[in-house]
């Protein structure tokens, strides 16, 4: 039987793979139109409707920089989809990269941040690690800072963007599952290896928050108890109570907004955790459907949900390994 962290590293990563296909939608019209009976893994589109790739660029500095390489031709163009060659199932790259965090961790029985920050540039240098034709900002200015000659621990940016969290939930399970289980060291090594890529304040609470909830969680304490206990900087549960009456998608839209902004986005990852506490299903498919960045968010969701009803329905498990 999995135990509840190892529970919650999965429900991750099902959240991601689920939300993949409709990531960074944000014409929920449009989203409606592509998949209309969203119950499951699928292939993304050829087309994206909402995709920002036709007016972004990315130019390598060198050769320790080129972390796009085959995908460099696809920048520039419109409607692109960011995940345009991933597979019903797979993960999205953050996601991959927990994946690869989460064995680290265990074959090493240890976390030292500057051997992760080491293996983090082998990993994205290697041709093939991922298929996704998108890499975020942190990505991008991280290489660029470490072809400059950056120490590695000096790569990172004020990156204020959700995907900061998209590894915790690997983290905690592998240092949980080598007996790294004391809440003051999870949250002391979350804390150095978000700083490595995200140096923003907001989402390093948002990490501790977070270590904090799955921590409470998987030593039996409720979901919603928790939030209210822990979460209380980025959650109400009076106002969650009054917004369930509402559709997901006027919390998440109108209240609180889709995109990937740590302000809205971790309260708006808390909201549908509350909501769907006792539903692992219904809660990371209506995080999908409520488009925007709901692939990072499901870092959030999938975890604690997962965690808390320890368990998780055996068709999400069907995922797509790594390459």
């Amino acid at each position: 039987m999995d135990k509840p962290l190892d529970l919650a590293y999965k429900g991750s990563l099902a959240a991601d793979a689920l939300s993949m296909p409709v990531h960074w939608y944000y014409d929920r019209a449009a989203l409606d139109r592509d998949f209309p009976d969203f119950q499951s893994y699928e292939k993304p589109k050829a087309k994206h409707p909402d995709s920002i790739l036709w007016r972004s660029s990315y130019n390598a500095v060198n050769d320790k920089a080129d972390i796009l390489k085959e995908q460099a031709i696809y920048w520039g163009k419109r409607d692109i989809h960011y995940h345009q060659f991933l597979e019903a199932g797979e993960n999205t790259v953050n996601f991959k990269l927990a994946r690869e965090l989460h064995d680290f961790v265990i074959s090493n029985s240890d976390y030292d941040v500057e051997t992760w920050a080491e293996r983090y540039v082998e990993c994205m240098l290697t041709p093939g690690f991922h298929h996704d034709t998108y890499v975020e900002e942190y990505h991008r200015a991280f290489f660029t800072h470490y072809a400059q000659g950056r120490s590695l621990q000096k790569c990172g940016i004020d990156d204020e963007h959700i995907g900061g969290l998209s590894q915790v939930p690997a983290l905690v399970a592998s240092l949980s599952e080598i007996g790294v289980n004391d809440l003051k060291d999870l949250i002391e090594i979350a804390r150095y290896h978000v700083l490595l890529t995200h140096q923003n304040k907001m989402v390093i609470k948002a990490a501790e928050t977070l270590v904090m909830l799955l921590h409470a969680i998987s030593l039996g304490t409720p979901l919603r108890n928790a939030l209210a206990e822990v979460a209380n900087d980025s959650f109400s549960a009076k106002q969650a109570e009054q917004w369930s009456s509402y559709p997901d998608r006027i919390v998440i839209g109108k209240k609180l907004s889709t995109a990937c902004y740590i302000k809205d986005a971790f309260p708006a990852s808390l909201y549908l955790c509350w909501k769907y506490h006792n539903d692992f299903d219904a809660g990371i498919i209506n995080n999908a459907l409520v488009g925007g960045d709901n692939c990072h968010r499901g870092s959030v969701v999938g975890s604690l949900i997962a965690c808390s009803i320890k368990m998780i329905n055996p068709k999400w498990l069907s995922l797509k390994q790594p390459v």
